[in-house]
């Protein structure tokens, strides 16, 4: 082996053995703050994480203190809190096109559901998400990945109107699961796999709770306890 070749193999190891350093003392950090520069972007809501821990040895972490805030113009506090979304990554797709993420589990998640004058919070989401899709330079370009396993249980549901000035009623919602999300598809961007998560959440909010039913119920209370205290100053 020539001594060129040794020093560029050389070169190649300690380059490598940098690159797992670096990557080992900054995935948490960069995952966190993709996660809260994109989130926000994608959604028009902002998006917050309290702490990113990913173990680059297995790929199993965790998220804690997510918040998905709402868009402007609706009063309730969020759209999203969860203290703790579990994760795992085959880390040996990181360096390919396609990364593959094992599963996703949001246990215990709180979500409120808004309706605002003419559209929901996560209607409002959803389109921003979809903006933001249709709006790539290219459409194709930039990881994709593929989630084997998604799942979102034992959530605190929450509805809210805009007449209410951000209190809420609690309803029960039914469990999220979704499998090989974006498989079909070799692949899906980070943005679409959002649009999918949200519409998913909507469908069973929307089925969980009928707002005219509720818009009706409260409307015909607020007119009563009205009536009432006009009644105290007869």
């Amino acid at each position: 082996m020539s001594f060129k070749i040794a020093m560029a193999l050389l070169m190649a190891i300690l380059l490598a053995a940098g690159v797992a350093y670096w990557l080992h003392s900054n995935v948490d950090r960069l995952i966190k703050q993709a996660i809260e520069s994109q989130g926000s972007q994608m959604t028009g809501a902002p998006v917050r994480v309290g702490s990113v821990k990913i173990s680059t040895l297995d790929g199993r972490g965790e998220l804690s203190n997510l918040v998905i805030g709402n868009p402007p113009g609706f009063k309730s506090l969020y759209a999203l809190k969860v203290e703790r979304v579990l994760v795992e990554i085959n880390i040996a797709t990181l360096a390919k096109d396609v990364v593959l993420i094992k599963r996703i589990e949001v246990a215990a998640p709180d979500v409120i559901y808004e309706k605002g004058t003419t559209a929901t919070n996560f209607d409002v989401i959803q389109k921003n998400i979809a903006t933001a899709l249709g709006s790539g330079d290219d459409k194709n370009s930039g990881k994709k990945i593929i989630v084997d396993h998604f799942s979102l249980r034992a959530t605190n549901a929450q509805v809210s109107a805009a007449f209410m000035n951000g209190k809420t009623i609690g309803v029960s919602l039914p469990d999220i699961t979704l499998n090989h999300i974006g498989q079909q598809k070799n692949g899906i961007t980070p943005d679409e796999f959002g649009q999918i998560i949200a519409g998913a959440l909507k469908h069973k909010l929307t089925g969980a709770y009928s707002f005219e039913r509720a818009l009706s119920a409260t409307a015909e209370a607020l007119g009563k306890a009205g009536s009432a205290v006009k009644g105290l100053f007869k």
